[in-house]
């Protein structure tokens, strides 16, 4: 797989060129846009593989920008922001951001969430048979083994995991994962998803105490993370 092409719109110079040198530097080709108009009208002239969406934009909110360019951008966005109130976290990530990355941010930390998401995008109609250390989920046979041996989950235990490791590396809102998992219904029922992420934790990690392949986002929801670290 070639190198992505990745759009960056921030109107920091500073952030724009040390992102511009970092990405470079690992083969990506990268462009540039200071606003949020001028992004958009680039991305909608030359689609990207991935943008890196400042929220502090001079001309209109990033928050704005992204609703615009969820209408019909469909690769992945990764907020890069110096916003770090819970309240714009979740925002993004339910207006279909894939990331959301705080400033100031580890160069290696944002590849390594680059490299997430676009491994995402490119299996999302690909490789339906995911293998986590000593964990295999195949999704077209709906079955789960730990060093093959099979596991068995409730219903709603493999839906939820499904979710989980359809949008890998993606963090999911409590509020996406109960309207996705439970229904409209259920969106403000966070004790359901509490109890579920624990029970699968118990079957599937290491130690559930402290999980390597379901991350806690903290007051944000949660992550299904394929490689760990």
């Amino acid at each position: 797989m070639s190198k992505a092409e990745i759009l960056i719109i921030d109107d920091e110079a500073q952030i724009r060129k040390l992102l511009e040198i970092t990405l470079e530097s690992s083969g990506y080709t990268v462009r540039q846009a200071s606003t949020g108009k001028e992004g958009i009208l680039m991305a909608a002239n030359h689609p990207p593989e991935l943008i890196i969406l400042d929220l502090g934009l001079p001309d209109e909110s990033g928050h704005t920008i992204l609703q615009k360019l969820r209408e019909w951008y469909t690769n992945p966005i990764i907020i890069l922001s110096v916003q770090s109130d819970e309240t714009d976290i979740i925002r993004a990530l339910d207006n279909g951001a894939n990331d959301y990355l705080l400033k100031p941010f580890r160069t290696g930390e944002l590849q390594a969430r680059i490299r997430s998401s676009l491994r995402n995008s490119f299996n999302e109609d690909g490789n339906q048979v995911i293998n986590c250390g000593d964990l295999e989920i195949n999704l077209v046979a709906r079955t789960v083994k730990k060093s093959s041996e099979n596991i068995r989950l409730t219903a709603t235990e493999y839906t939820l995991l499904s979710v989980l490791v359809k949008n890998e590396g993606k963090v999911l809102t409590h509020y996406f994962l109960l309207r996705e998992v439970w229904g409209p219904g259920y969106i403000n029922q966070s004790q359901y998803l509490r109890v579920f992420i624990a029970q699968l934790r118990k079957k599937l990690e290491k130690d559930p105490n402290r999980p390597e392949i379901i991350i806690t986002e903290s007051g944000v929801g949660y992550r299904f993370v394929i490689n760990p670290v």
